[in-house]
Order: C-alpha cells, then sequence, then structure tokens
C-alpha cells in the first residue's frame, strides 16, 4: 500500500491535505487524557498536524461533536454524531452544520458486524455505492481504508493500546494523493 499511486487524488477537504507521491504521509494521532474525546495529530517529526477537541455530551446537550483544528487552530471540520444512531456520522466544514457545508457521511455498512464494517459517502454521492469503505481486523486494533468495493488500499491505521504512563496511539499511513484530513476525520470516529 506504501508506495502505490492512487487513483483517486480528488481532494475532499482540502488540497493542501492531499500530498503528491511518491511517499505516504505517516501521521500518529494520539488520544489526550482528558474528559472528553481529544486528540493531538503529529506528523513523524513531532510537528502538530491537528487538533481534535469534543464536546461533553450531556442531557443538555446530547449529541457528540468533534471539531477539527489545523496546526494555526483554525477549524477546518465539525464531525457530528447522528443522535439517534449508534455508528453514524456526518462531516461539515468548518463549524457548520448546514446541508451545503456537508463533506461526508460514515456509517455501518449493516447492523450485524463479526468485525466492524463501515460506508462513506461523499457529499455529491448520489447513489447508494459507497466512495469509501473502512475495515477492522478481526481483533479490532486496525483497519483499513479501500476506496468504494475495490480491493485499493488508500489508508492503513493501527492502534497501539495506551498504559497506565503512556495515552493511546493511533500509527496512520496515508498514500499519496489521499486527503490525510479526510482519513484523520474517519479515525477519531472509529471509537468514539
Amino acid at each position: 500500500m506504501a508506495n502505490q499511486p492512487s487513483p483517486f487524488a480528488t481532494p475532499i477537504i482540502g488540497p493542501q491535505y492531499c500530498a503528491p507521491g511518491p511517499h505516504p504521509v505517516d501521521l500518529i494521532i494520539t488520544k489526550e487524557r482528558t474528559i472528553g474525546e481529544n486528540f493531538t495529530v503529529t506528523d513523524i517529526n513531532g510537528n502538530i498536524v491537528f487538533t481534535v477537541q469534543s464536546n461533553i455530551v450531556s442531557i443538555v446537550s446530547p449529541r457528540r461533536d468533534l471539531f477539527i483544528f489545523d496546526a494555526n487552530g483554525n477549524p477546518i471540520v465539525h464531525l457530528r454524531k447522528a443522535l439517534l444512531s449508534n455508528n453514524s456520522w456526518k462531516a461539515f466544514r468548518g463549524r457548520s452544520t448546514e446541508l451545503r457545508d456537508l463533506i461526508f457521511i460514515r456509517e455501518r455498512s449493516s447492523l450485524f458486524q463479526l468485525r466492524m464494517k463501515l460506508n462513506v459517502f461523499l457529499a455529491n454521492n448520489t447513489t447508494e455505492v459507497c466512495d469509501f469503505k473502512v475495515k477492522a481486523t478481526w481483533f479490532g486494533h486496525s483497519w483499513d481504508v479501500y476506496i468504494g468495493e475495490s480491493d485499493t488500499v488508500v489508508a492503513q491505521i493501527n492502534k497501539k493500546l495506551g498504559t497506565i504512563f503512556s495515552r493511546e496511539k493511533y500509527m496512520v499511513t496515508v498514500s499519496p494523493n489521499i486527503d490525510y484530513a479526510f482519513i484523520m476525520a474517519l479515525i477519531v470516529t472509529l471509537e468514539t
């Protein structure tokens, strides 16, 4: 996967997040020890690429919302979990929740699953065929992201469990020309 050129070179979040080939983008996503679901995303040199902040779910605000910020603190994606669905998320540009700012919808491929499979539909998709698919391994600690129903892997995610002294981390490899902000947005919704 690492050095395969991607046939899908369309930016989803933005063209600045599509690294040209031939080398993949490697990211480390660290789950912070906070009350909410907060993450820090760095490159392999330790430079902050993104931060993710969540709201605190309560009776007053029962929805789960995650906000992705670029390295300069600008909001780039608002992820919102569906209120009545167990595992469906919508992604919007910036802090918006307007339909015109919808980027993608991520949902389970079926109600009952032995291992997690998620379908991702981009906002301009008018078919019932997903644009991307996320599949977990049998033990659920790593995932592959595929283009639609193909066998073309565009990202690989491996979860490293934390200890009492360390935090959970996700090691991510994204193929060249694939929007790594989009892949990162998928990852932070996997277990939240």
